[in-house]
């Protein structure tokens, strides 16, 4: 079942990218695997994923260790400032900073370790007061402030949309995350990246490609449903 499910989410990448004219080479997919078990993330790993992504900082150590060390894993849960230590040196990119304090942890564990940890500007662009992220207006002041830090590089941004039956409805919120790139990416700072657009989830991540995101995480549409209980 699981390697059905992976194959159709490629599949739909692949005709999402056809309609925006885009590359499928352009798009990564990360296969979401918070509450699942290792076993589950080994089958998909066996169908060809290497990316995966991971909510809390526990359960991404852990898994780590258990499974092959060609895999790139990617933190996009909400991180704690005293979280950041044990992430340093194990991900591939850290999705989800939202504040210049949290970026500046990350940079005194990043120097401490010998370490440049990739990162990712975390935006509400909703403005949800149940989300995390600067805002759309305080993205690019916080984008500049976080550029001069050592150990830390940004490579793009990142944005959870609202949950929505329609995901028609996100078009908005992910074009203008998009719009939001390309003005970051047109005042050429030092140390900032916007080759990386991380949007779109299991409802809605069709209409996110079609507006530019370059990497999708796609959990319950791989994985199934999640057990909170756990």
């Amino acid at each position: 079942m699981l390697k059905e499910n992976y194959a159709q989410v490629l599949n739909n990448i692949k005709t999402a990218c056809e309609k925006a004219g885009r590359q499928v080479s352009e798009v990564t997919l990360i296969a979401v695997g918070k509450t699942k078990p290792v076993s589950m993330l080994a089958e998909v790993y066996e169908v060809g994923a290497r990316d995966f992504g991971e909510n809390k900082v526990q359960e991404l150590t852990e898994k780590q260790e258990q499974l092959p060390k060609d895999i790139r894993w990617h933190m996009i849960g909400h991180l704690q400032r005293n979280k950041v230590k044990y992430l340093i040196g194990k991900t591939a990119l850290i999705h989800s900073v939202d504040s210049f304090r949290l970026a500046e942890e990350i940079s005194r564990q990043a120097v401490k370790e010998q370490v440049t940890v990739d990162i990712l500007v975390e935006v509400n662009i909703a403005g949800e007061e149940s989300k995390f992220g600067t805002t759309g207006e305080e993205a690019t002041a916080l984008v500049e402030q976080i550029a001069v830090l050592p150990g830390v590089h940004i490579r793009g941004l990142m944005t959870i949309a609202p949950f929505v039956e329609n995901p028609e409805e996100n078009r908005l919120y992910f074009r203008k995350m998009k719009e939001l790139s390309v003005d970051i990416m047109k005042k050429n700072i030092d140390n900032v990246d916007m080759d990386v657009l991380s949007m779109g989830m299991t409802g809605d991540y069709m209409v996110a490609i079609e507006e530019g995101a370059t990497m999708v995480r796609v959990g319950t549409g791989i994985f199934g449903e999640r057990n909170y209980s756990i």
